[in-house]
């Protein structure tokens, strides 16, 4: 059932994609797939089970001339996963992604306080995803991120905005706690030393100002001066 169920270039299913690369596969049972004529698949790559590529609000839509979703060659995108694409996600070649991830470009608005959040026109800001990158399980990529190539994404992080190439981002929301370094290796980000009040030299932590220290940004001792009376 799972091989004769599953969509390649050859089957009435794959010939509604824009495009469906020699030796790609979606697995079988499909998730939910609508907007086809607007989705490009690359060659060599696996879709999962259970995994949703939609295009547009609902089947049938037009969404103009141009494919809105494209994934790359040698691509996988693993089990129960959705990709939701409404104005433009690409995503690099040789993309791996664990279980249930979330990439989209939509996002709803709450601009009007007074109107439900659900019935507020959403937003539409395009996503990319490098090359080489790999994106752990349950990750959820955000409208507008920009993630670079060979970018480790870890488990459960929610990505949002521009990721530089050859980093490890982890949390809510990512950032970036590896970098890769000419003859340094996968090193944590260096920090911008910052001077004292002694005039000397001082590494900030990575995670901001709150522990910089005696007479550090947070003033003495690290409390923040909105604690003090």
């Amino acid at each position: 059932m799972r091989q004769a169920g599953a969509v390649t270039a050859g089957t009435p299913a794959g010939r509604r994609f824009a495009a469906f690369g020699t030796g790609s596969v979606i697995d079988f049972p499909v998730g939910a797939l609508f907007g086809e004529p607007w989705i490009v698949i690359g060659a060599d790559t696996l879709v999962g089970t259970h995994v949703t590529l939609s295009a547009g609000m609902l089947p049938g839509q037009d969404l103009g001339a141009e494919p809105v979703l494209r994934i790359g060659d040698r691509c996988v995108i693993g089990r129960g996963s959705h990709i939701v694409a409404h104005q433009s996600i690409v995503i690099g070649d040789d993309v791996y992604t664990g279980p249930y991830v979330y990439i989209t470009d939509q996002n709803h608005s709450y601009s009007d306080p007074d109107v439900p959040i659900g019935r507020q026109w959403p937003v539409n800001t395009a996503t990319s995803i490098g090359p080489g990158t790999w994106l752990g399980a349950g990750a959820v990529v955000l409208p507008g991120a920009d993630i670079g190539a060979n970018v480790v994404v870890a488990a459960g992080s929610v990505v949002r905005g521009r990721i530089p190439d050859r980093c490890v981002v982890a949390g809510v929301p990512a950032k970036v706690i590896r970098c890769y370094v000419a003859g340094d290796g996968w090193t944590p980000p260096r920090t911008a030393p910052r001077p004292l009040a002694s005039g000397t030299m001082r590494d900030l932590p990575p995670d901001g100002l709150a522990s910089a220290g005696p007479a550090g940004p947070a003033g003495p001792g690290g409390r923040a001066a909105a604690s003090r009376p």
